[in-house]
C-alpha cells in the first residue's frame, strides 16, 4: 500500500507550463499570420468611339401659377380642369410618352393644383417627371 501511494504521488503531472507554451505559440502564430491579402488587377477598359448626340432631348415644361392656372411650354391653358391639361399634354407630346416633363410650380401655388398636375401627368401615361424650383425674383445668388 505504501508503494501504491508513493506511485500516485510521483505520477502527477503539472500541466501549467505546457498550457503556457501552447498559449505562447498561439499568440506567435496569430501575430505573424496575414489573414487577408489584397490583390489588384489591372483592368483596361474599352473606349467608346462615337459621334456626340447633336439633338438635345425634348422636354415639356408644365408651369403652375400662384392662382392654380397651368401653362405648357409657356402657353396658358383655357381653364384649370384636369381633362384640359391631359388633352394639352397629348397635343404637345404628339403621343410620345417617353418625353421628359418638368413641373415648375410657383412658391405660393396650392398643393392641390400641383397634385392635380401630377395626377394628369400620371393618367396620361408619362413616367419621366422632374420637379424643378426657381429662386424668387429679387433674390441674389450671393447670400451673407
Amino acid at each position: 500500500m505504501k508503494f501504491q501511494r508513493r506511485l500516485q504521488e510521483e505520477l502527477q503531472l503539472n500541466l501549467t507550463p505546457l498550457i503556457d507554451v501552447v498559449f505562447l505559440l498561439l499568440i506567435f502564430f496569430m501575430v505573424s499570420t496575414t489573414f487577408t491579402r489584397e490583390t489588384r488587377l489591372a483592368v483596361n477598359l474599352p473606349e467608346a468611339d462615337g459621334e456626340p448626340v447633336q439633338d438635345a432631348p425634348r422636354i415639356i415644361e408644365i408651369a403652375v401659377s400662384q392662382g392654380g392656372s397651368y401653362a405648357i411650354d409657356g402657353r396658358a391653358l383655357v381653364n384649370n380642369e384636369i381633362r384640359t391639361l391631359m388633352r394639352a399634354l397629348e397635343e404637345v407630346s404628339g403621343g410620345d410618352h417617353e418625353i421628359a416633363l418638368i413641373l415648375i410650380a410657383d412658391a405660393d401655388a396650392t398643393h392641390q393644383s400641383v397634385v392635380t398636375a401630377m395626377d394628369a401627368i400620371g393618367q396620361s401615361g408619362f413616367s419621366r417627371l422632374s420637379i424643378a424650383t426657381r429662386k424668387p425674383d429679387g433674390e441674389d445668388d450671393e447670400q451673407n
